[in-house]
Parts: structure tokens; C-alpha cells; sequence
């Protein structure tokens, strides 16, 4: 019983330094840069299909602000000296693409909204953990100029 209750604190420690630790700069540029794109192109995708203003308008909003973000993420980090590498989805967010092309007319709008919800709040994590963990100056005020955007957007998501 003893050595168990010794395992238990050693693997707490092994992971909450990783609970803790914020992206590097160039990590952080990558997943934001991934983010954005998922957003306009999941966003592009139920905007040539959707017949419901609210799911119309939403979408079209995200286009915008994440297109918006995308660049205020590319100036901080050419201020930080890092350079943005080209946005490329991650595994998860090419699935929920996949997801949404299989899906058609109000089941695509819901799983669009269901994903948004997932996928802004996971944004707003990382934006908010490089906010105040970050080591980069400029992308730590990037991170702390785009939470909010992103917290208004859960706020919307939330009354769809």
C-alpha cells in the first residue's frame, strides 16, 4: 500500500509540469496558425450549404476574425523573430473537416456548431495559456489581444 501512495505523487509531478508549460513560440505560432485555418475553411464549408441566418452569420464571422487573428499571430511573430510557417490543419481538425463534407443540411449546421464549441474552447486554452506563460513578448500580446475575440465567440456558440 505504501508504494503506491508513493507512485501516485511522482506521476503527478511528471505531469503537471506539462500541464503548466506554455508552447514554445514557435509551437504556439503553429497550433494558433492551425486553429485559424480550421475555422475559415470549416466555416467556408457550411456557408456555401447553410440555410439558417444564425449558422450564416456565425460562419461568416469566423472567416472574418480568423482571418483577422491569423494576421496579428503572422506580425507578432516576425516582431519575435519567428517565423510563421504556412497554416496547416492538425489530424483532429482534418477529421472534423471530413466530418462536416460527410454531413448535409441541418445535421452539417449541427455538427458545425458542435465542433465550433470544441474547437473554440481549445483556442481559447492555448491563447490564454500563451498569454500568461508565454515567453515571446509580441506573440504573449497577440495571445492576450485574441482571447477575448475568441471568449465572445464561445459567449454567441453558446446561444445557438
Amino acid at each position: 500500500m505504501k508504494a503506491l501512495h508513493l507512485m501516485i505523487p511522482a506521476a503527478l509531478m511528471v505531469a503537471a509540469p506539462a500541464l503548466a508549460a506554455a508552447p514554445a513560440p514557435l509551437d504556439f505560432v503553429k497550433k494558433a496558425g492551425a486553429s485559424d485555418l480550421y475555422e475559415q475553411e470549416s466555416s467556408k464549408l457550411v456557408l456555401a450549404t447553410t440555410q439558417d441566418p444564425k449558422v450564416k452569420s456565425f460562419a461568416s464571422m469566423m472567416v472574418t476574425d480568423h482571418s483577422k487573428s491569423t494576421a496579428d499571430v503572422k506580425a507578432a511573430a516576425a516582431k519575435a523573430g519567428v517565423t510563421a510557417p504556412p497554416p496547416k490543419l492538425m489530424p483532429e481538425q482534418e477529421k472534423m473537416i471530413g466530418e462536416l463534407k460527410a454531413a448535409t443540411g441541418k445535421q452539417r449546421d449541427a455538427a458545425y456548431i458542435a465542433q465550433q464549441k470544441q474547437a473554440h474552447m481549445k483556442a481559447l486554452a492555448l491563447h490564454k495559456g500563451y498569454a500568461t506563460e508565454g515567453t515571446a513578448a509580441p506573440l504573449k500580446a497577440a495571445a492576450a489581444k485574441i482571447a477575448p475575440v475568441v471568449q465572445h465567440h464561445i459567449d454567441m456558440l453558446k446561444s445557438m
